[in-house]
């Protein structure tokens, strides 16, 4: 059973994937929902900076964002008229990564309009299809559909959903988007600068909408004010999932404590991971990158096959390190350092097995390469931000 589980907790609303009991992904995000991720903005250009061919640009609430131009050919220019972006301009802009740190927030002139089973990009040459459909003739059937959608200026990326969408949800769908498209803007062009023209849903509809459809046998939430707003968005965006939905109304044993919602968010925030074989692995963020160090611990103990017992606990590793990457939304560069295994046919192994295991991921993630000390390169896209990030300073350690 897929549950989809959405609770308050003080400040912050959790939205859990659950496998029967298994914690499969977490988010934690402020329950006044001021984030500014996905959000479209008339922006103005304050500065450009051309040896990085890149400018900064002003937001609502005086953020300055970064906007890169070269990969932005054609904004929609407020101000009106065609030419090279200059000092004062007026242009939409949409939030496309969160602030980290130091760094500001990444603004892009390539608005996308994200649906169930496609999404819609301003700017976007060709259409796409997700690389997860494989299958040639599929592949075919879904771009034909989109080209009939298509218009100047825009085009589409067809979901990893739509290959088992009725083909008429995904005709209402490009034809809803393409109207979000044309409304934002033709309403853009009238706003005044720093307005918000559109704002992205509230996270925990997101994580809803951007799931497999094959993840979703119940959504659960013990809140009533969450539930009034995820009914409306299932009749208007996912309406084939309205009859998933259910209120727990009963407060003992409370929606967190039934599925031990804070015990496993404590543990997902653990640098040890046990395996069951008897290995451990080491999950370590830094600035750069994430380092996940595999171990031995007590899986060789009296074992006389060496390399068959590395290759076991790799493999169990491999499973684990897949569920932990998505657990705690780890992105970026992610360097792996497996069990040393001298069979070439065991690495192979191990390398395919990964492989399959990030296919499943909703969010882009790669196998990019395994050195000769068996170091794999994993590469994720940068979403939101870690687990750990979005519970700093949050007690998780209490149950209910």
């Amino acid at each position: 059973m897929n549950r989809f589980i959405i609770t308050r907790r003080k400040d912050q609303i959790l939205s859990a994937w659950m496998k029967d009991q298994t914690l499969i992904q977490i988010q934690a995000d402020p329950a006044a929902n001021d984030g500014i991720l996905g959000n479209i903005y008339v922006g103005k250009v304050k500065n450009l900076v051309k040896n990085i061919n890149a400018a900064f640009i002003e937001i609502a609430g005086g953020r300055i964002g970064y906007y890169a131009i070269g990969e932005n050919e054609s904004p929609i220019l407020a101000n009106g008229g065609e030419h090279t972006l200059r000092v004062g301009d007026e242009l939409l802009v949409q939030v496309a990564k969160d602030a980290v740190k130091t760094k500001a927030p990444v603004l892009t002139g390539q608005l996308n309009f994200t649906g169930r089973y496609a999404i819609l990009v301003h700017g976007l040459a060709a259409n796409g299809v997700s690389s997860k459909i494989s299958d040639p003739g599929e592949r075919h059937r879904l771009l034909e559909i989109a080209d009939e959608y298509t218009g100047d200026g825009f085009g589409y990326i067809v979901r990893t959903n739509a290959h088992t969408a009725a083909e008429e949800a995904l005709r209402k769908e490009l034809l809803a988007l393409r109207a979000r498209y044309e409304r934002v803007s033709r309403n853009g062009r009238m706003r005044t600068c720093f307005s918000c023209i559109e704002a992205a849903l509230p996270p925990y509809l997101c994580a809803l909408r951007d799931s497999y459809e094959s993840e979703v046998d119940e959504i659960l939430t013990d809140d009533e004010e969450l539930y009034r707003q995820i009914v409306s968005y299932l009749k208007e965006y996912q309406p084939e999932d309205l009859g998933k939905l259910r209120l727990h109304k009963d407060t003992i044993p409370s929606l967190e404590s039934l599925y031990g919602i804070s015990h496993k968010l404590s543990e997902a925030l653990r640098q040890k991971v046990w395996l069951k074989c008897g290995g451990n692995i080491v999950i370590q963020p830094t600035e750069a990158l994430t380092v996940i160090d595999v171990n031995t611990g007590k899986a060789i103990e009296g074992k006389k096959k060496v390399q068959e017992t590395f290759r076991k606990v790799n493999l169990e590793a491999a499973r684990e390190i897949a569920r932990q990457i998505r657990l705690r939304n780890l992105s970026g560069i992610i360097l792996v350092d497996f069990i040393d295994m001298t069979d070439k046919s065991m690495r192979a192994e191990l390398k395919e097995l990964l492989e399959t295991l990030f296919r499943e991921d909703p969010i882009q993630t790669k196998y990019v390469d395994m050195t000769a000390l068996n170091l794999v390169e994993i590469t994720r896209k940068k979403v939101r931000k870690p687990l750990y990030e979005q519970v700093a300073g949050m007690e998780v350690n209490e149950e209910g």
